[in-house]
């Protein structure tokens, strides 16, 4: 694993390409490296998406892989959401943990770029509104009971350089370059769907092309296996009635769309 003085966890989402450019900048391409939790449950899109950031940014972007969506869901016997973020945590969080620590125990200090905004959500404005986008700080303070201490201790020191972005300056940031899936009416990239997402979000993916077909066969049969429903809202259980998306080709019963 080379020496690098900046790591960015990369999601295929404005947000961290936006500080993997910063970091780009600041500190030239070779001083850089991009890393890529790969779900296995992302858009074919956003795995393109990041071989073109190697190529935009000229910066190296490792993928690494602890498991899947569908088999974490089986694992727990449930959909994320709520208090439990089994996906997240599992497939993003501890990866990147483990990889921290492999990477300071050959290599010493690190600088890891984090592409938190409190303009995203109120829960992050409220955990990060006394945090600037200037200072350094241990990942267990970021992130608590999430990233251990022992992280600091071996020089690992998280920034948060577009805390205080908004989401307009983001995407001005990126020129045109972002993700196109943002362009299709996607808010939020990543799982696609990401399975926490609101009824909608989780609609727009699956009837979106082939991919989200597939993504909801995936989902249907992880509802019978675990007995529990995607859709967290009565509406959303009704607009997505079997037999009258199949009718209508989409989700609802077809009167709002015509």
């Amino acid at each position: 694993m080379k020496k690098v003085k900046v790591i960015v966890p990369v999601s295929g989402g404005k947000d961290s390409q936006c500080c993997l450019k910063i970091a780009v900048s600041e500190f030239g391409a070779d001083q850089v490296l991009g890393l890529f939790c790969d779900t296995k449950f992302e858009h074919k899109k956003t795995y393109a998406h990041i071989e073109k950031l190697k190529i935009i940014y000229g910066a190296e972007i490792v993928t690494i892989n602890d498991g899947d969506v569908p088999t974490k869901v089986r694992k727990w016997g449930r959909f994320p959401g709520g208090g439990s973020r089994h996906c997240t945590d599992e497939l993003k969080i501890i990866p990147t943990k483990k990889f921290l620590k492999k990477y300071a125990e050959e290599n010493g200090e690190v600088l890891v770029y984090y592409g938190m905004r409190l303009a995203e959500s109120t829960e992050r404005k409220a955990r990060y509104e006394n945090k600037t986008h200037k200072d350094l700080y241990e990942p267990h303070l970021i992130m608590p009971n999430k990233y251990p201490k022992y992280l600091a201790k071996m020089g690992v020191m998280f920034k948060l350089p577009i805390l205080t972005w908004t989401e307009h300056q983001v995407m001005t940031y990126l020129d045109g370059m972002h993700n196109p899936l943002y362009n299709d009416g996607f808010s939020r990239v990543g799982c696609f769907p990401c399975l926490m997402a609101g009824d909608s979000d989780k609609e727009r993916a699956f009837y979106y092309d082939e991919v989200g077909k597939a993504h909801h066969d995936i989902v249907k049969k992880l509802e019978k296996e675990i007995g529990k429903s995607i859709w967290t809202s009565k509406s959303g259980s009704q607009r997505n009635n079997e037999d009258q998306a199949d009718m209508f080709g989409g989700p609802g019963c077809g009167v709002c769309s015509i």
